[in-house]
């Protein structure tokens, strides 16, 4: 028996992350025909590298040793698939992707013998699967041969066809398997995932498929076969099956869950569909479930959405909504959308109090937003742009799912979370945010024309990839992919380093240098003004103290 070593996720991971955000793009709710799908991977202290898995054959009878981030991190042995397909990032060869968010549910169904976690299942499904159907199903077989040691996630499993979204939770200590439900997100429509249970009644077929052993309705929905049937077992729910929830039964919903996690969902549609319609889901997002107790699970846009629609969502903070983090005194001077202190906190009088939780936060290791391309060769029609940290503070850079190495910025080897390396694009990208977070309106402007300059450029260039990269042999194509993805990658890293030391020039003492296009330029020296709503509670605290005089 031969034994390999399989890194959990690919070497993409090794902590593990509550709290992240999932966007939802059906192909005809997409301006070309694109599916696609987005990850901000969030949580404090970790780096967050762009992994790599080459494609191979293996013997029969070889073994894999799996070692995951939870409680079966300690290493335990499953059967190798005969073939498993090249992965880059969370992409597969065959424009197969997943990605995911963690909504915990009921804790006491976390199986501590099960051998897979959540990442090692998408590492696993990646490399063997061929289109999101048989990802969803090959997730079902592993979990019930070999367990599973999670709590409840949502998967968004997708291709280059179509979207779906798998919400899964263990079944206890003692029961190996899953419960889970995977619907079809509508072509015409979007979705989203931002760490709670979404999912509530779904269609239900009237027999079990015997080959598959959970249910289908065929192009809409699977089940696994007791997901209704455990829930009357533990007394999660004792009503008719066809009005079964998934989430009131799994993952229920509390004031948290709505804010922190359903208010992101809200605000991504709010961006795309009728706003005054989706502010009359406030009470709701205001934790007053009597009135609302739901969000749609999908929506149809009022446009299509763009790659570039998909970023930009991915760095919001709830601008010009009720929940508007820049609109405050705890914005501080600078009308930051960032806040410092924990989520949950209380005041010198003992008021329990809270900061809203946005898409786009400090905390990322990582961002990327996929897209599949149903009429271009797999290679060059599965992308995955990319970078590490703060979706708002950093360029999404282009990386093709058919390259065969990973550019040196993106590598683990080069972004240790411990020590600074300008060879790093985490530490790169957070030695601009962290000069950017606490003057936050004086110089995002800065980082914004760098932003769009380089995001320009890539966009522009696709053009010539997408005409050039199907001429190609196989090989050509590879190795052509390599070069534009290692190149656009080098582009950041020089953007970026030019930009840090703009930054520190310009903006030194509190005093901000003119600049035209990334360079100091002549002219007065100024000092870039407070925000008025800061302003005015200084004055409502300090009464006459600062009022100047008349003269």
């Amino acid at each position: 028996m031969k034994k390999t070593i399989l890194s959990a996720a690919l070497c993409f991971l090794t902590v593990a992350s509550f709290a992240c955000t999932n966007l939802i793009v059906g192909k005809k709710a997409s301006v070309d025909g694109s599916v696609m799908c987005t990850y901000n991977c969030d949580g404090f202290g970790f780096a967050q590298p762009l992994g790599f898995y080459a494609a191979g054959r293996h013997a029969p009878g070889e073994m894999i040793s799996v070692r995951g981030f939870g409680p079966a991190g300690g290493g335990r042995f499953i059967a190798q698939a005969d073939y498993t397909y090249g992965v880059v990032g969370l992409m597969n060869e065959n424009q197969v992707t997943i990605v995911e968010t963690t909504w915990d549910g009921r804790e006491e169904l976390r199986n501590p013998e099960g051998y897979l976690d959540y990442f090692t299942l998408m590492d696993l499904a990646l490399q063997r699967s061929t289109s999101a159907r048989e990802a969803i199903a090959i997730i079902d077989g592993l979990v019930q041969e070999y367990g599973y040691s999670s709590t409840g996630e949502n998967f968004v499993v997708a291709d280059k066809d179509e979207a779906w979204i798998m919400e899964i939770i263990g079944k206890g200590p003692g029961r190996k398997g899953a419960v889970w439900v995977a619907l079809r997100v509508p072509d015409d429509c979007i979705c989203a995932y931002a760490n709670s249970s979404r999912i509530r009644q779904f269609p239900q077929a009237k027999k079990v498929d015997k080959k598959l052993g959970f249910y289908v309705v065929e192009g809409e929905c699977m089940y696994s076969a007791d997901v209704i049937s455990l829930a009357r077992e533990l007394g999660y729910y004792d009503g008719p099956d066809a009005d079964f929830s998934f989430r009131e039964a799994y993952g229920p919903l509390d004031f948290s869950a709505i804010r922190y996690c359903e208010a992101r969902v809200w605000s991504f549609f709010r961006h795309h569909y009728d706003t005054a319609e989706m502010d009359s889901y406030l009470p709701f997002i205001n934790g007053h479930t009597e009135v609302i107790d739901h969000l749609p699970l999908w929506i149809k846009p009022d446009k299509p959405l763009s790659v570039r629609d998909l970023m930009n969502d991915m760095r919001d903070h709830y601008e010009g909504t009720a929940l508007d983090m820049t609109a405050d005194v705890s914005a501080g001077p600078w009308a930051s959308p960032y806040r410092n202190q924990p989520i949950n906190f209380k005041s010198s009088d003992g008021t329990d109090m809270f900061r809203e939780r946005p898409i786009g936060c400090q905390q990322s290791g990582m961002t990327m937003v996929c897209q599949m391309r149903n009429w271009l060769p797999d290679a060059v029609g599965g992308v995955t742009y990319f970078n590490m940290d703060d979706a708002t503070m950093v360029a999404y850079v282009p990386v093709y799912c058919g390259i065969d190495r990973i550019p040196d910025p993106f590598r683990r080897e080069n972004n240790n979370i411990r020590e600074f390396s300008t060879e790093s694009a985490f530490w790169m990208n957070n030695f601009v945010a962290n000069m950017i977070y606490p003057r936050y309106s004086a110089m995002i402007g800065d980082l914004r024309d760098a932003q769009i300059e380089l995001e320009d450029f890539y966009a522009e260039d696709q053009k010539t990839v997408e005409a050039e990269a199907p001429k190609l042999t196989p090989s050509e194509m590879t190795q052509y992919l390599t070069r534009k993805t290692l190149d656009y990658t080098d582009m950041m890293m020089k953007r970026w380093d030019k930009l840090a030391k703009l930054l520190i020039v310009k903006h030194n003492d509190q005093i901000m240098q003119p600049s035209e296009n990334g360079v100091i330029s002549q002219g007065r020296r100024t000092s870039p003004p407070y925000s008025p709503v800061f302003i005015d509670a200084v004055k409502a605290e300090t009464g006459d103290r600062y009022v100047k005089p008349a003269e």
